[in-house]
């Protein structure tokens, strides 16, 4: 008897996990309640989908801020490799840049979708749109279908959770998937923001709206310990700080993110001695010019300008009247500058959600819930989050992959 298969949630992880579903022999309906299929995927890697990462599966796990162990299975059954290949043999050719960030060859988003839109056709999958899921309908200890926002009950032996998380609600993602946890009496991790920009309490960021500094360092540090620290490209805004570091190191973040010790480092290519003889020579060679009108030579133009006061040096001082102590204070500025954070931005604005279902109680080689016989859960909602560079759709595909297989009833080993 051929098993009939719900999946809750058209985004990245529904689709794959729909189609999975229907080539293992189920008979699968797809509900979304957008108008439209993956419109969470039209807006990632702004617009260009930046799909998955053409990494190693253990290389991939190192990215993984949030039970990577978890991913495993996931990542040995639907690598990397994987998805680049479904796309390629679906006719949407794919190009590896920079990170080895994984995009369609045509940098549309859109393309991506409508490669999945086909394969789910293709393979006899029933679409549904505006059709929003709004409780689970269970008996005996089992699911036994959906109910839906109009009142029509859809009948299924299995339902795959695929609704996403909190962030990005335009796109659907409200938190429908918590509730048909709860309503399975699941454990819900608090729901907060990742990959997320940060405000800080400093307002000099805010004086610097727009500026973006490349091969700076971000350190942070809660206590003894060192959380993060990597070198890149980050952003002031009108509110604090974000780009690629920042949005990285939120990841990383303690719960009360105010007792995170954040620093940023102008020249992390430089040792102190290096840093200190570099300011010697500048000043040397300009003994009569402002402070200010030669710190353009270390740092951006708009920075430069209220660096000295950051480091506590009066930037109308001539260089050569510049005393040890003072250079010291610009060197340790410059190494370790300061930062604040007052908050994470609202989590609407996040790339993703951290949180979630607990992955303790999902089977992590099906994606099958452990307290309520033929629910699966797969993507954001799930307690999983990681790194920028197209680690979190790959999670997404990988998870509804294995979701699509259990939930069908087939081996979710790798073959």
């Amino acid at each position: 008897m051929t098993r009939k298969v719900l999946v809750a949630g058209g985004g990245p992880a529904g689709m794959m996990a729909a189609l999975e579903a229907a080539r293992c022999g189920a008979a699968v309906t797809l509900l979304e309640r957008n108008e439209k299929l993956g419109k969470k995927l039209y807006i990632t890697g702004k617009g260009r989908c930046n799909v998955t990462n053409d990494c190693t599966r253990d290389e991939f796990l190192q990215e993984v801020a949030r039970n990577p162990r978890f991913l495993y299975s996931a990542l040995t059954v639907f690598p990397p490799q994987r998805m680049m290949a479904f796309l390629e043999e679906n006719g949407c050719p794919v190009t590896v840049q920079r990170g080895r960030r994984v995009f369609p060859a045509s940098e549309k988003a859109s393309d991506v979708t409508r490669t999945l839109e086909r394969a789910l056709h293709a393979a006899g999958v029933q679409v549904r749109l505006e059709a929003r899921a709004a409780r689970l309908l269970t008996e005996d200890g089992a699911v036994r279908g959906l109910m839906l926002a109009d009142g029509e009950a859809v009948p299924g032996d299995a339902v795959i959770v695929a609704c996403g998380g909190l962030s990005y609600p335009a796109t659907g993602s409200d938190g429908d998937g918590y509730l048909f946890a709860e309503q399975a009496g699941h454990t819900l991790i608090p729901r907060r923001p990742s990959l997320s920009a940060l405000e800080t309490v400093e307002r000099w960021p805010a004086e610097l709206q727009g500026l973006s500094l490349k091969n700076v360092a971000l350190e942070m540090r809660f206590g003894k310990r060192t959380l993060y620290r990597e070198t890149g490209e980050m952003l002031f805004t009108h509110f604090g700080i974000s780009g690629p570091l920042v949005l990285e190191m939120s990841c990383h973040l303690p719960e009360d993110v105010t007792a995170a010790s954040v620093s940023l480092c102008m020249k992390p290519g430089l040792s102190p001695e290096q840093l200190d003889a570099r300011l010697q020579r500048e000043f040397a060679a300009q003994p009569r010019r402002q402070l200010r009108n030669v710190l353009p030579a270390l740092l951006p133009g708009r920075m430069a300008e209220c660096f000295p006061e950051l480091a506590e040096v009066d930037g109308g001082k001539s260089c050569g009247d510049i005393t040890r102590a003072e250079r010291e204070r610009l060197c340790a500025a410059l190494r370790s500058l300061p930062l604040h954070i007052a908050r994470m931005r609202p989590i609407a604005e996040a790339i993703v959600t951290r949180g979630g279902v607990s992955v303790k109680e999902v089977d992590p080689a099906t994606m099958a819930s452990k307290k309520l016989n033929g629910l699966f859960f797969a993507g954001e909602v799930l307690d999983v989050d990681a790194h920028t560079g197209g680690y979190n759709l790959q999670i997404a595909f990988a998870t509804g992959c294995l979701a699509g297989r259990g939930a069908a009833g087939a081996d979710g080993r790798a073959e």
